[in-house]
């Protein structure tokens, strides 16, 4: 995520926080590229029929965020990590209105194998994997933030560790332990043929 203007954007952060309105200005452009960056790859994980488009998702995950005066934003690593948390929650908005707006339901199998995190995910799946990191949150904050980095903000384990502040080592050792931990809990949900 280090790129020549991060410490521009991590000031224009610290100036928004204190008030500056014009800092939000000068802000804008330079995080809604990446922003969209940022809903795109979330985009890519959704049904080819999902009627939310990218530039509706960066519009909405951005009001969202300039409507949070009383975060105390450390850095631009730390506005794109809640940027990526705006995202989910949006997304996952949408899915549960779609999911009662149908009938059904049944058992669901979600992969977290790294190649199917690139494929299109279906709202009920991405609500199942939404209760097992909720879960998830309960016994380790840590890892669910983790987790919730890499799968819904497409943020890689370089990106992660800065985010959170662990070493490389650190974020590739609990995104395994995280992982294995939530295919058990998905697989819980599973249907066992008697």
């Amino acid at each position: 995520m280090t790129t020549p203007d991060s410490q521009e954007v991590s000031h224009l952060l610290a100036a928004w926080r204190a008030g500056d309105l014009t800092a939000l200005e000068r802000l804008t452009p330079l995080v809604y590229g990446e922003l969209h960056q940022l809903a795109h790859r979330y985009m890519r994980r959704e049904n080819d029929g999902h009627t939310l488009q990218t530039s509706a998702l960066v519009n909405e995950a951005f009001v969202r965020l300039i409507e949070q005066p009383q975060i105390n934003w450390q850095n631009r690593a730390h506005f794109f990590g809640v940027a990526a948390q705006m995202m989910r929650h949006i997304l996952l908005d949408y899915a549960r209105t779609r999911m009662r707006a149908k009938r059904g339901g049944g058992a669901l199998q979600v992969s977290l194998d790294e190649t199917a995190l690139v494929t299109g995910v279906r709202a009920a799946e991405l609500i199942a994997l939404d209760d097992a990191l909720n879960e998830l949150a309960t016994h380790d904050v840590r890892k669910s933030r983790l987790v919730e980095l890499r799968f819904f903000g497409g943020l890689s384990n370089e990106e992660v560790a800065e985010v959170l502040g662990m070493s490389l080592r650190s974020v590739e050792r609990e995104w395994r332990k995280a992982k294995a931990w939530l295919l058990h809990a998905l697989s819980k949900d599973e249907p066992h043929e008697a």
